[in-house]
């Protein structure tokens, strides 16, 4: 029945308990502090909560901040900033003769600013408190000084006017809207909305009726006929807020510049000088069927902003500390040196974690392109001549092969809220996925576009426009014509149902890599995954229906000789075009199989793990083939055309866990690598891998040194503000391949095993803590070459750790 679619030897172990209650990390070494003011946003500091993300800079003595929210969609699908804050203050403490302080208090997740200056004879001291509530999308500045002062708040916007959003010649506008990129009409995003009110200045940006994103892609796509089930995110949707403060007034309107922006402002004040002020930014986003009802719902979310600031504060506090509680990892703990790269190593860690868990409740992954962090494309780089919005591969679609590197460090981090936004994507794109299939090819199953969107539908850039030209679509041929070969791109030959950008179009294995996350989140987490099992199901079948009905198409057999499926045309990674049998695709297969035959019967049925069980036996096996007297694995069978700097042939080791330290099978692997071509392989920015790669071969001395410089310092002010890389800034996929890079080092799992320090230096002093499969976490403390602490919970699971060192 098919789906139905709704101990190593020779190590010793040592198992030391420690009865000591948990407790919050000591994070104080690993704050960031600045003394000095930041000359512009690039010097920016990351202020995060919920779903919310700030850039938090003083320049030339004002407080400045860019506001991004999860959910922030234009009606071309564009990710819009919620606007840029200005707090002054008068008379004004932060002054050049000033002393001054910055820092990010890392274990209560908030902002402090100090500055001691000059009031006529006396000296004024103030302290500026930034933080964002975790339980709702509120941002607070809170002002405390030992004098009077006054405070004026501007809210400011660069999105004033209506405007068209092109690409010309050397200038690619449109990029920051991916899926529009190439689009032959014209673009327009319509103007935000700002006015005073009697409760402060309110901001939005409203979607209008006639918009082009999804509808222009469920046309360009032939799925006209599923539209009323293809999940539309940009209908009606508004996002915005009000700046507010208690006892603050209209001060007017005002406009400038910042970089090579205009902005217009508008100002509030406090009404008379305090020692204390409250200013919040309060955020709303929902798809309404009025404006009305929207503001409705923010002006009574406005109404207790205010009230209990200090309560909702600790709570804030609270949240944050039990984040940390979660897991950590220190590495010489006992000797803070920000000039060791190794101590930097850890200390980035925990600030990338920092970045990550201020999307824990967003409606949309954190983008592996700079989250909500992104600052004014100018400063990353000269030509990047465009408003503070934009970023490369941006708008409201997420590059799976980019994404996964930001969700799969969470499972041993033990962040299984924060890791549900990616699930979501799958979740509510399933029934374009499936229409998909069924339009185009005529069978079962879901297909997923690699640049993934809530929608479900293929990236329209990707899919290709009519005609030729920029990213023309060309000519499209029926489905299984044998010119459809998987090497060609933009311009050439299309097949039917298929995208014509040569790097995605038959680049499946994600949405196999997505369902086995899923299951390795319900491994670990033992959280129910009802909700997602027709996604997992729907995306494994459309492999084994597809390519059966494609080999029957070629020579009337649905399989080969060996009763195999043949999965071509496909590729291997972006790198290895036109492959045959692709093996991360296979590794994808073979690790989700083998996962849904283990799982209760709740999610899979005694009927579908026999389906399962015979899909898998179909599963190709591992190509190999021997170099220079080396046995190596191929990244596929055969394949026509290479491209890009992936490794999908270790792809069996990670993410998809095929082989373990001890298989005889490692060495193959670690040829392979030694025979790789030398562009392929040791690159540190972005997305590359090679140290997740070390760490499963047992590479130790290899291991250490790639994951030391992937995590140490970004040449920037922010240190976890890498990039661009072959992205952007900050490059969110940089640090989150690092973390688990570091993880694997760490703590190795298959099965029920738990194997400690596989590819760790002996002499690097380290305390951590990581969760394992079986709602299970290990704590460990290495000092001195010896393990003095190992904490297991629970206790039961002890007898599965193996302790190994090389």
């Amino acid at each position: 029945m098919k789906f139905k679619i709704f101990v190593l030897t020779c190590l010793s172990v040592f198992i030391i308990q420690n009865s000591v209650k948990g407790q919050t990390p000591k994070l104080d070494p690993y704050n960031i502090v600045w003394t000095e003011q930041s000359k512009n946003a690039s010097e920016s500091m990351p202020l995060v909560g919920g779903d919310i993300g700030c850039n938090v800079w003083v320049e030339d003595g004002d407080i400045l901040m860019y506001v991004q929210r999860s959910g922030s969609l234009s009606e071309n699908g564009e990710y819009l900033k919620m606007g840029r804050i200005r707090i002054q203050l008068y008379p004004n403490p932060l002054t050049s003769n000033t002393s001054f302080k910055q820092e990010l208090k890392l274990k209560d997740g908030f902002v402090e600013i100090v500055s001691i200056g000059e009031n006529g004879d006396k000296k004024l001291n103030t302290r500026l408190k930034l933080w964002v509530e975790v339980n709702r999308p509120i941002v607070h500045v809170d002002v405390d000084a030992n004098s009077e002062i006054e405070v004026v708040a501007s809210y400011e916007s660069w999105r004033t006017e209506k405007r068209e959003i092109k690409d010309s010649p050397g200038r690619r506008e449109r990029f920051t809207i991916f899926n529009l990129e190439g689009y032959r009409g014209e673009v327009f995003r319509v103007k935000d909305e700002i006015e005073f009110t009697d409760k402060g200045i309110l901001f939005y940006h409203r979607n209008p009726e006639e918009k082009l994103v999804p509808d222009i892609l469920i046309k360009q796509q032939g799925l006209g006929a599923s539209a009323d089930k293809i999940y539309d995110d940009i209908k009606n949707r508004t996002f915005g807020g009000l700046l507010l403060g208690e006892g603050f007034v209209n001060a007017g309107n005002g406009k400038g510049k910042y970089e090579i922006t205009p902005f217009k402002s508008w100002k509030i004040k406090s009404k008379t000088p305090r020692k204390k002020h409250q200013i919040a930014i309060v955020t709303h986003i929902d798809q309404t069927e009025t404006i009305e009802k929207w503001k409705n719902q923010l002006f009574k979310s406005a109404n207790s902003s205010l009230e209990n600031s200090q309560k909702l504060f600790e709570k804030t506090i609270t949240w944050w500390h039990q984040f940390w509680d979660r897991s950590h990892i220190m590495i010489f703990p006992e000797n803070a040196d920000p000039s060791n790269p190794i101590w930097q190593m850890s200390r980035n860690y925990q600030l990338f974690r920092y970045q990550l868990g201020g999307n824990v409740y967003g409606e949309y992954p954190t983008k592996f392109n700079g989250g909500n962090l992104i600052f004014d494309p100018v400063l990353v780089a000269e030509k990047f001549k465009y408003e503070p919005d934009w970023r490369q591969w941006g708008g409201a679609v997420h590059t799976a092969q980019n994404q996964r590197l930001l969700y799969w460090p969470m499972l041993k981090a033990g962040d299984f809220d924060a890791i549900l936004p990616q699930f979501e994507l799958y979740r509510k794109g399933l029934p374009a996925a499936e229409a998909r299939v069924k339009k185009h090819f005529g069978h079962d199953g879901a297909v997923f576009s690699e640049y993934m969107s809530a929608s479900g539908v293929a990236l329209g850039s990707g899919w290709g426009w009519e005609g030729n030209g920029h990213r023309g679509r060309g000519k499209e041929i029926p489905f299984g014509d044998p010119l459809a070969t998987g090497a060609r791109g933009y311009n050439s030959f299309a097949e039917a149902g298929v995208m014509a950008n040569q790097s995605v179009a038959y680049h499946w294995e994600s949405q196999v890599e997505h369902a086995y996350m899923i299951l390795e989140y319900h491994r670990f987490s033992g959280r129910d995954i009802t909700q997602y099992m027709p996604f997992i199901k729907a995306a494994l079948l459309f492999f084994d229906e597809h390519y059966q009905l494609r080999q029957k198409m070629r020579n009337g057999k649905a399989l080969d000789e060996e009763g195999k499926l043949v999965i071509y045309p496909s590729t291997s990674c972006e790198s290895y075009r036109g492959a045959n049998n692709p093996t991360d695709i296979i590794a994808g297969l073979k690790a989700c199989l083998q996962s849904m035959l283990v799982l209760d019967e709740k999610y899979v049925s005694v009927d579908e793990k026999k389906y399962c069980a015979e899909y898998l036996q179909r599963v190709p096996d591992f190509a190999f083939d021997e170099v220079d007297g080396l046995r190596i694995i191929k990244p596929a069978k055969k394949w026509l055309k290479e491209d890009n700097l992936e490794l999908p042939q270790f792809y069996p080791l990670f993410p998809f866990d095929q082989f373990k330290l001890g298989d005889e099978e490692l060495q193959t692997f670690k040829n392979t690598y030694k025979l790789a071509p030398p562009y392929r392989k040791g690159t540190i920015i972005s997305w590359h891998q090679d140290g997740i790669f070390f760490a499963r071969m047992g590479m130790t001395n290899e291991a250490a040194d790639y994951n030391t410089k992937k995590l140490q310092d970004s040449p920037r002010r922010f240190p976890t503000f890498w990039g661009p890389g072959h992205d952007w800034v900050p490059d969110h996929n940089w640090g989150g391949s690092g973390m688990i890079g570091l993880q694997e080092m760490l703590m190795q799992t298959n099965g029920k095993q738990i194997l400690l320090f596989p590819a760790w230096p002996k002499e690097w002093n380290v305390d951590f803590k990581l969760n394992a499969p079986y709602e299970t976490t290990v704590e460990a403390t290495l000092k001195n070459g010896e393990l003095i602490k190992l904490k297991v919970t629970p206790e039961f699971r002890k007898k599965d750790v193996v302790i190994h060192f090389k």
